[in-house]
């Protein structure tokens, strides 16, 4: 049987507990489990057997939360980790190599420029930077090191909505895997597996929780990507030596992926996602189409308002008539442009950081996805780190700040940024 989002945000991969009736998934605070007999246990290492051996690698609780978000992003499987960022390295290390480089949008959250231009060198992997809605642009990034191609849904911190279709269709055409930063939409507004994506990662920090309770990642997998279709992914298509020669793409089929990011990538990296931040998240989901719906219907107030006010250079939210990406809000999230955008404060810099200090409802905080309002000045925070030219190109100008508007009153909002910007542009 087939059924609707709100209900799958409920149930999907949760049951009563077989031991106790406990009809909310309980917080197995647990290292580790005992084994049925010797021969349980090495069923269970040979991976010929799917059960519990580490918390390290799966937990029950966790579990639930994998199979809840692999069910509403429409994918067969998914690995949780400790944070969105390593769900954007687990997502990459099956895939990648000394030599090798991931072609990636130049609208994405700072933090992940930093990431991908910096860190990563570490492992010899390089990435390279591309305006994604230069499709010729994109495939000339594409060479025969390239092992994926990256990108967010809805950028962070614009709130730009990226033509996943058109950018699938090139990573298509190249053989390789299209990996889509879904955080800031959330599978309630834009299920990226639709348009194409091999796989999808989230900060379940962010919209998934919802209460700026937890800090915690995922990775889902489509199941529709073929390793074995050239030498590109020895990691899933080649012998595994730690497991006795064993292929993953031929062994595992479409779970391919998500086996490795178990067996592998958690039993090596340990990018463990613990079990209370499990259930904190799958809490949250619970209720998330409601906060969703919401956060879009406040965001529109907002924007519009903000849009009119002569104290405000720019709006970059999607779903205004006036935004260059609102033909693409019906195709890649019909359910509305999501909570995130930012605004031009006339004044520049100086005006943005009296802007942040004088707002009493809005919390001045690096995080969004929150309940809460929150707002940021990212050019003096998240965006620090990056050069002008990255900071323009993120939508991230010292002129700039980010909103993520919450679940409040939208005139209390509206009241809110009114009186903040009078003293910040007097």
């Amino acid at each position: 049987m087939s059924y609707g989002f709100d209900t799958l945000q409920i149930h999907a991969g949760a049951r009563p507990d077989p031991a106790t009736g406990a009809r909310q998934t309980p917080i197995y605070q647990t290292t580790a489990y005992v084994f049925r007999d010797a021969d349980h246990a090495a069923a269970l290492f040979n991976l010929q057997e799917v059960g519990n051996i580490y918390s390290r690698l799966t937990n029950p609780t966790v579990s639930v939360l994998a199979e809840r978000v692999a069910t509403l992003e429409g994918g067969v499987g998914a690995v949780c980790c400790s944070s969105g960022h390593a769900a954007q390295i687990l997502a990459l290390f099956p895939l990648m190599g000394p030599g090798r480089n991931v072609v990636a949008s130049t609208r994405l959250y700072g933090g992940t420029v930093t990431q991908f231009s910096q860190t990563i060198k570490r492992f010899g992997w390089s990435a390279k930077f591309v305006d994604f809605d230069d499709l010729d642009a994109v495939k000339a990034a594409i060479d025969d090191d390239t092992r994926a191609v990256f990108c967010e849904s809805v950028a962070n911190p614009g709130g730009y909505i990226t033509d996943l279709d058109a950018v699938a269709a090139v990573a298509d055409e190249a053989g390789l895997p299209l990996i889509v930063d879904n955080t800031s939409a959330t599978p309630y507004l834009c299920r990226p597996i639709e348009h194409g994506a091999t796989l999808v990662v989230h900060s379940a920090t962010k919209y998934l929780t919802g209460n700026g309770t937890v800090t915690g990642g995922v990775v889902v997998d489509s199941g529709r990507f073929d390793w074995s279709a050239s030498d590109k992914f020895p990691s899933l298509s080649a012998p595994e030596p730690a497991y006795h020669g064993l292929k993953f793409h031929e062994t595992f089929g479409p779970l391919a992926y998500t086996f490795h990011g178990i067996a592998i990538g958690l039993r090596d990296l340990g990018m463990t996602m613990n079990p209370q931040g499990a259930h904190y998240t799958l809490m949250g989901i619970e209720t998330l189409s409601l906060r969703m719906a919401r956060h879009v219907e406040n965001a529109v107030k907002v924007a519009t308002w903000l849009e009119t006010d002569p104290r405000v250079t720019t709006v970059t939210y999607a779903g205004l008539p006036s935004s260059p990406y609102h033909d693409r809000v019906a195709r890649i999230c019909p359910k509305g442009a999501g909570g995130l955008f930012t605004f031009g404060v006339k004044g520049g810099y100086d005006a943005c950081v009296k802007l942040v200090d004088n707002l009493e409802i809005f919390s001045h905080v690096a995080n969004l996805g929150d309940t809460r309002s929150l707002i940021i000045h990212p050019a003096s925070t998240t965006h620090r780190q990056l050069t002008a030219e990255q900071q323009k190109a993120a939508s991230a100008g010292p002129e700039v700040v980010r909103v993520s508007i919450g679940i409040e009153d939208a005139d209390d909002l509206i009241a809110d940024l009114d009186q903040a910007l009078t003293k910040a542009t007097a």
